[in-house]
């Protein structure tokens, strides 16, 4: 599980202690983790970019989009990977979140524009 606002050593969460600790908060291992699903969300809205489907298994990928009680608006970049088991339920095997990219502009030096010397 890779969470969207989760960073440095702690980014990626293989745990089933870790995923928790993203979503409902309070685990002194996870200090920066609030729990991103008591935030009190008054809309979570999915967009579909692509779909697949092949046997038992699906794929997933779009945009998630969340709105708090003040009306702050939380977009983030979702894929989900779900699988049958063998009794037939639906089980997520992959989950990845992220903040949309925010391309920033490279800083051009002088010697940039002054060209190639040779």
């Amino acid at each position: 599980f890779k969470p969207p606002l989760a960073s440095g050593e702690q980014t990626f969460r293989p745990t089933k202690e870790g995923a928790l600790a993203y979503f409902v908060g309070h685990n002194d291992k996870y200090p920066n983790d609030s729990g991103f699903g008591i935030k009190g969300w008054r809309t979570a809205k999915f967009e579909t970019a692509a779909q697949f489907m092949s046997g038992d298994v699906g794929i997933w990928m779009g945009n998630g989009i969340f709105t708090d009680k003040d009306g702050n608006v939380t977009k983030v970049d979702k894929s989900f990977g779900y699988k049958k088991d063998d009794q037939g339920n639906l089980r997520i095997i992959q989950h990845h979140s992220s903040l949309p990219y925010q391309p920033q502009p490279s800083p051009i030096t002088e010697e940039a524009l002054a060209g190639p010397r040779f």
